[in-house]
């Protein structure tokens, strides 16, 4: 392993009920403050020193990418809806009618889009798992309970309902030893993600009770660890000075040592995140261990919408050693339509972005969507029956029969969604349609 960095900073999370006292948002208009304020009551808010000091350039605010990515904006609600939490805040009401005018626009932002609670939360003995989802034949996902939280919070998230306090939707789970029965009955698992929130706010030794089972149990089916995680663009001290990061490598470490293959599914949005010496060395901790780092993020409007800051993200990843993985589509819940980038204009933003790099960077796969079927790639735009068209391809689906399959949508430049499009041709649904409304209705 590398020498640790220099003293981390004093890791100190900042919510909600410190919002307003910080000093750049202290010096805004008041009435500015006041929106952004309300926005943050409906959406979840947390950021550290690290963020605001290092990453953010206080410059180019309101403008500035990481600020557009960690910090609410009264443009990410429905002006209506900002108002009603504002003039509540300004008449200083009680909390409870607060809250009660909260959870209605939170519930009203589909809170759990693409069937994560109706079509993905496995059983055992005829008990949901609440702590676990499992869509794809060869990947189970796992929520630790203590991992659902992150050091910062981006805006676009899109599994947001786990950090605002409405715990009828929100997945965690206690124990892992469901986890281990459940693959004991599922060979064809050859891996578990663990994921939140962000996992690598746990204590090692919290994160050991997750991971250890699993290497205990000599799964013949299990093969790989995968661990969704954010800290090496927002906390990367995770790695190098927090007093137990050392002991974190050495799990990392046990897992290759087990014959496993572990891999940190890491959030990377913006070039910024990789280029500071904390995050740089960081990742080339990481790597001693043998783990591989896998880079996703979505295509956010405002943050990355440029295939100058893709092309740029890309060769940094690869020149730290890191694998460059997805390009998602933004996901219809939340601040969806702040955030939403065309089909078309991804399609164009990913293209460009990828004729200038070269074959190294160019194992990202998308703009891909993760929606209700599967993983939906759109591959581009072509001509069929002379008419533009959506060629798509499913990277992933719920019935594995259905990977690798291409169909075409008629071409429309305004959607964002495979919700949005329609069959190319005479076909009245596309193929997935029919089965996906038998299964809703079991």
């Amino acid at each position: 392993m590398l020498d640790s960095t220099p003293p981390r900073p004093t890791y100190s999370p900042i919510t909600l009920r410190d919002f307003a006292s910080i000093p750049q948002i202290a010096a805004l208009p008041a009435d500015i403050r006041l929106q952004l304020s309300a926005v943050a009551r409906v959406l979840p808010f947390r950021v550290n020193r690290y963020v605001l000091d290092e990453l953010i350039d206080w410059g180019r605010v309101p403008d500035d990418p990481i600020y557009q990515l960690t910090f609410p904006q009264p443009g990410m609600l429905d002006d209506a809806e900002v108002q009603v939490v504002a003039d509540l805040l300004r008449a200083e009401a009680p909390g409870g009618e607060i809250e009660a005018a909260v959870r209605r626009i939170q519930r009203g932002l589909n809170p759990h889009p693409a069937g994560q609670i109706t079509l993905n939360v496995p059983t055992l003995d005829g008990r949901a798992l609440r702590g676990m989802q499992h869509k794809y034949r060869e990947t189970v996902l796992f929520f630790p309970a203590q991992g659902q939280t992150c050091h910062a919070y981006c805006t676009y998230c899109f599994r947001w309902p786990q950090f605002v306090g409405l715990d009828d939707l929100k997945f965690a789970a206690r124990e892992s030893e469901q986890l281990v029965e459940y693959l004991r009955r599922h060979p064809d698992v050859t891996d578990v993600l663990i994921t939140g929130g962000d996992p690598l706010v746990m204590r090692t030794a919290a994160l050991r009770r997750t991971i250890e089972p699993l290497l205990a149990a000599r799964l013949p089916g299990l093969t790989t660890i995968r661990i969704g995680t954010k800290a090496l663009a927002y906390w990367p001290y995770r790695f190098t000075t927090d007093a137990d990061a050392d002991d974190l490598l050495r799990l990392f470490e046990e897992v290759a040592e087990r014959g496993m293959h572990l891999a940190l599914m890491a959030h990377s949005s913006h070039p910024r995140e990789l280029e500071t010496p904390a995050a740089i060395t960081a990742i080339r901790r990481v790597r001693s261990t043998g783990a591989v780092i896998r880079c996703q993020a979505p295509l956010i409007r405002r943050v990355n919408d440029d295939p100058q800051v893709w092309a740029e993200l890309w060769r940094a990843q690869v020149r730290l050693g890191a694998v460059p993985y997805y390009m998602f589509v933004e996901r219809d819940t939340g601040p969806k339509e702040y955030f939403k980038v065309p089909l078309a204009r991804a399609v164009a933003i990913f293209g460009d972005a990828q004729r200038q790099v070269s074959g190294l960077c160019r194992t990202a796969r998308g703009p891909s969507m993760s929606a209700m079927p599967g993983k939906v790639v759109v591959d581009g735009v072509v001509e069929s029956g002379g008419r533009l068209c959506f060629s798509l391809r499913m990277l992933q689906g719920r019935d594995p029969a259905w990977v690798g399959r291409t169909f075409l949508a008629e071409y429309d430049e305004r959607a964002a969604w495979l919700d949005e499009l329609r069959p190319a041709g005479d076909e009245p649904e596309f193929f997935y349609q029919r089965v996906l409304r038998e299964t809703q209705r079991r």
